[in-house]
């Protein structure tokens, strides 16, 4: 068989800019950790020694870092001062952890993937998978700062209006279980923003569940409490709402948590299921979107399923046809897809 070169200079040559990109994700830790980016948006324009001072930062080191993400196009580059800056477009990427568009706190999720490669590799030898608690821990925090920006965007003023009634239900006084909470970002916005309605996060990884106790604490909320628990058994009942964020995908017995959210809610109540935006085929998810969700997905997502009973194996992609088969498989008769943004679909299903 021959090679056409045209073909393969041109896969040589994407894979050149992955590799770049795959290095730079460091530097991009780099940036966020020693507050760069931050100094930049602050400061800038400025030359690497001046931005040294600025930082308490080795200048050569500083440096070669400035040039490898200029080269990159992260951060600005004015060759005729020899000084560096942040866009407004890159500040909001880069330096700013409450906009719409940062970026760089997922990175420390990336860093958890070459982490924990070769727990992966006996997995896929073995098919046992690996449990969410036995990653690096650096998946954690880097979860919560990639999911947040969209949460805090959306959740309060654009997913939760888009249920059928709830906000008012949420106003007056409603009982809400998040499910799959994780640090529970999700449920402690959502218990700022209602007072008067009761939250309950669950998670069966009791880090994750001992930290938001903490961070609830340190955000005085009253309304919030957390217990150790698995979507298939979580405790309580009559509940308005019943939330999953981006989690559904991951359990191993996807139908078995839809039935146990059945019994749980009361006869009127709703279930907010946040997920990937993916397409129902592979080739409606080739694109950067699908390239990134695929690739957490193949190394945290479905060997986090196939290490639970069930292993279901749903994957990130999953796609709204087949999450709509399992929610009605446990027991629900409608499911609409309530609003979506460009990586989240969020369905609403009821009884």
């Amino acid at each position: 068989m021959s090679v056409d070169m045209d073909k393969l200079n041109t896969l040589v040559f994407r894979m050149l800019g992955d590799l770049g990109a795959a290095a730079q994700g460091a530097l991009v830790l780099l940036g966020d950790r020693l507050g760069i980016y931050r100094g930049l948006a602050d400061h800038g324009p400025l030359n690497a020694v001046r931005l040294a001072e600025h930082l308490g930062l080795d200048e050569r080191s500083l440096r070669e870092w400035l040039h490898a993400q200029a080269a990159m196009q992260y951060i600005d580059y004015d060759p005729l001062n020899e000084t560096f800056s942040l866009s407004p477009e890159q500040t909001a990427v880069f330096a700013d952890p409450n906009s719409p568009a940062a970026f760089a706190g997922g990175y420390y999720s990336v860093a958890s993937l070459y982490h924990d490669e070769p727990k992966i590799a006996e997995a896929f030898k073995s098919g046992a998978g690996v449990p969410w608690g036995a990653h690096s821990t650096c998946l954690f925090c880097g979860t919560e700062r990639f999911f947040g920006p969209a949460y805090r965007t959306n959740l309060i003023d654009h997913w939760l209006p888009a249920l059928d009634g709830m906000v008012a239900r949420l106003q007056r006084g409603a009982e809400v279980a998040d499910v799959g909470c994780g640090h529970a970002l999700s449920t402690r916005l959502m218990a700022k923003a209602f007072p008067n309605s009761r939250f309950v996060g669950i998670d069966y990884h009791q880090p994750s569940i001992d930290h938001a106790r903490e961070l609830a604490r340190q955000e005085g909320l009253s309304n919030v409490s957390f217990e150790q628990g698995s979507a298939q058994d979580f405790p309580g009942e009559g509940y308005d709402l019943v939330t999953f964020f981006d989690c559904l995908h991951d359990m191993g017995d996807p139908e078995g948590a839809a039935r146990q959210v059945r019994k749980r809610l009361k006869p009127d109540g709703l279930w907010m299921i946040v997920e990937p935006n993916a397409g129902d085929s592979l080739s409606a998810n080739m694109n950067p979107v699908g390239r990134a969700f695929l690739a957490f997905s193949t190394m945290v997502c479905v060997p986090a399923s196939l290490s639970q009973p069930g292993r279901a194996g749903l994957g990130a992609q999953a796609g709204e046809k087949r999450l709509t088969e399992v929610i009605k498989a446990g027991g629900f008769a409608q499911v609409r897809r309530a609003t979506e943004t460009p990586t989240n679909m969020i369905l609403e299903a009821r009884g």
